[in-house]
């Protein structure tokens, strides 16, 4: 039986720091056909890539401050960092909230990816060295949950408030505001038990070695590609799926939302459970198993008509039951498999799944131009299906080794 989880002031603030990140994150994907509406840029068919193309415009800033944020924490700590980067994340979201066209728009998308990519880089790393000696990969799991906690309360406030016909504009303000409250929570003084900030201040010689190290691991490639291709399956449905309901199924905003509320329940449900009941020593096993449900459900969305919206939300929920475990149980089983410093493989692992969001949701926007939106969510199964792969072979590899012992 797994031991009682334990929590302190910082597993708090990370809770809402994961719920504002899904907040920002998610907004204006969820707003995308009202944006496009206002803003004048295509999205029907022949257009999605430009929508896709914000979520890509996004990505990229993200990696350049995760590159950057390993630096931040050797200098500054990782809590003054996060602190920081949630103020920048809620300029970005404001901006984007008062922006008169779309370039404006895919800018102030950016500012917001450079707060976004600490918050990516640092927060779970927090989580690692306040429970290091207490099966880490549980916390992680649990505290990721609240990410989907995030997505759910924003695809459906969001989706109710444009329902009733509330600005987009009034939207990301909100968003906006709701940032700063995990801002202060980081900045704030403490001086409780908990001490995330293990190390002293380095160098950034002693960071950039670090990094070097892992970068010569050649294990450590094949979680690289495994983050990657979970960032995309995970984002293809997150961004896609409120606009692929109003669109294909010609359903409301409220519809949309609600849709994406399904799969982002289930992923609450496969983080939080995962995280009370799956030891250290399983998360293997938990990444393989979700990889094959998720490739065979992943399969069935495509092949459902306009009728069928009620059982799309289901194949949703059980996929992001799926879904759920595998951005942090990948990323803790990495610091299990991989020697370096755990800060770095958080951060740099983080720089695969970043770009795998926006790569993907960018190529399922090019797709469904060419061949239909419903054809573009086949790339979901074929991301999860090429993890699996990845972290079943890693798994033989364990198995070889331990018998050669």
């Amino acid at each position: 039986m797994a031991k009682k989880m334990v929590f302190g002031r910082y597993d708090y603030a990370a809770f809402s720091c994961f719920m504002a990140y899904a907040c920002c994150s998610l907004v204006v994907p969820v707003c995308l056909v009202q944006l496009a509406q206002s803003l004048g840029f295509p999205l029907g068919e022949g257009g999605k890539g430009a929508g896709g193309a914000l979520q890509l415009g996004r990505s990229i800033p993200m990696v350049a401050a995760m590159l950057f944020c390993g630096f931040a924490a050797g200098r500054w700590g990782k809590v003054r960092s996060l602190g920081v980067a949630m103020v920048l994340m809620s300029v970005g979201i404001g901006l984007a909230a008062i922006a008169p066209a779309y370039g404006l728009l895919f800018a102030a998308v950016a500012v917001a990816g450079l707060g976004e990519g600490v918050v990516e880089g640092l927060a779970t790393p927090v989580i690692q060295d306040l429970h290091i000696d207490d099966e880490p990969g549980r916390y992680i799991n649990f505290s990721h949950s609240f990410w989907s906690v995030g997505v759910v309360g924003t695809v459906m406030l969001a989706g109710l408030l444009l329902y009733c016909g509330v600005s987009w504009r009034f939207v990301l303000a909100g968003a906006c505001v709701i940032s700063l409250v995990p801002a202060f929570l980081f900045l704030l003084p403490y001086h409780g038990p908990q001490k995330p900030d293990r190390q002293e201040q380095l160098h950034w010689t002693t960071v950039s070695g670090h990094a070097l190290e892992l970068v010569k691991t050649p294990r450590f490639w094949l979680f690289f590609t495994a983050m990657f291709l979970a960032g995309g399956g995970e984002f293809c449905l997150t961004f896609w799926v409120s606009s692929f309901i109003q669109l294909d199924y010609s359903a409301s905003a409220l519809m949309g939302g609600l849709g994406t509320a399904f799969f982002a329940g289930g992923m609450i449900v496969g983080r939080m459970v995962s995280g009370f009941l799956v030891s250290q020593e399983k998360l293997r096993h938990l990444v393989v198993g979700c990889a094959v449900a998720g490739t065979l459900l992943g399969l069935f969305p495509p092949l459902l008509s306009a009728d069928m919206i009620w059982i799309l939300f289901g194949l949703l929920f059980f996929l992001g039951i799926a879904t759920g475990p595998f951005w942090p149980s990948i990323q803790s089983y990495c610091v299990d498999r991989v020697k370096g410093d755990s800060t770095m493989i958080f951060i740099l692992l983080s720089c695969a799944g970043v770009p795998g969001c926006g790569f993907f949701a960018w190529l399922m926007g090019v797709v469904g131009d060419r061949w239909g939106l419903r054809d573009s969510f086949f790339l979901v199964p074929a991301c999860y299906a090429g993890l699996g792969l990845l972290i079943a072979y890693d798994w033989c590899v364990l198995r070889r080794e331990r018998q050669r012992k």
